[in-house]
Formats: C-alpha cells, structure tokens, sequence
C-alpha cells in the first residue's frame, strides 16, 4: 500500500522559512515524479514545485522554494524561504508517473500539512 506522508508544517512571521518533508512507503519514489502541491483557503489546488531528476516550480515558488529528493530515504522535502501571507495553505505531497504540473497526473496524494504565514 503506497502511503505519503507530510510533516514540518506550521505557523511562521512574513520573511521566514519552513521546511516541509513528504516520507513515502510502499513506494519506491525514485521511479516515480514529486510534486507538492498548495490549496490556499477558498481556493483550488495549485501546484508548487515537482522533481523527477531536477525541480521545476510554479512561478509563484520560483527562488523562494527548493524541491529535493532522498532515494535512500524515501523523501522528497520542499525548503521555502521568504514566506509570504499569501503561502497560506495546506501543502500536499503527491507521486506520480510523469513529470507534471498538473494535479490529475499524480496518482498517489498525502493528507496534507497546514503552513500559515502571519504578515
């Protein structure tokens, strides 16, 4: 059973960093494409960043954001620095089989973790 799971969400001032971590199971992620993904409240899912062998972000993530990935450990962790107000969202971890941006390409999704960015 292949399971995904986010953690090191939480609340941060305007300016700071978080660093989220997706762990898989049941999965071997280095055969399959990373993505995370962000539904800010009342919003749709908009996608963030992705990694098969490099990252590829959305504009919004662009030089605030790094993507990366452990084959060894099974992780793919997001590093996002500069936080704005506008980042508040619950991010996801997604794992599909096909470098995307878009969210109907993954297959496998986490729960997702809370980030909130106080201004």
């Amino acid at each position: 059973q292949v399971q995904l799971v986010e953690s090191g969400g939480g609340l941060v001032q305007a300016g700071g960093s978080l660093r989220l971590s997706c762990t898989a199971s049941g999965v071997t992620n280095a055969r399959y494409n990373m993505g995370w993904f962000r539904q800010p409240p009342g919003k749709e899912r908009e996608f963030v960043a992705g990694i098969r062998w490099s990252g590829y972000y959305a504009d919004s993530a662009r030089g605030r954001f790094t993507i990366s990935r452990d084959g060894a450990k099974n992780t793919a962790d997001l590093q996002m620095n500069s936080l704005k107000p506008e980042d508040t969202a619950v991010y996801f971890c997604a794992a599909g089989p096909e470098i995307s941006t878009m969210s109907e390409k993954y297959v496998y999704w986490g729960e997702g973790t809370q980030v909130t960015v106080s201004a």
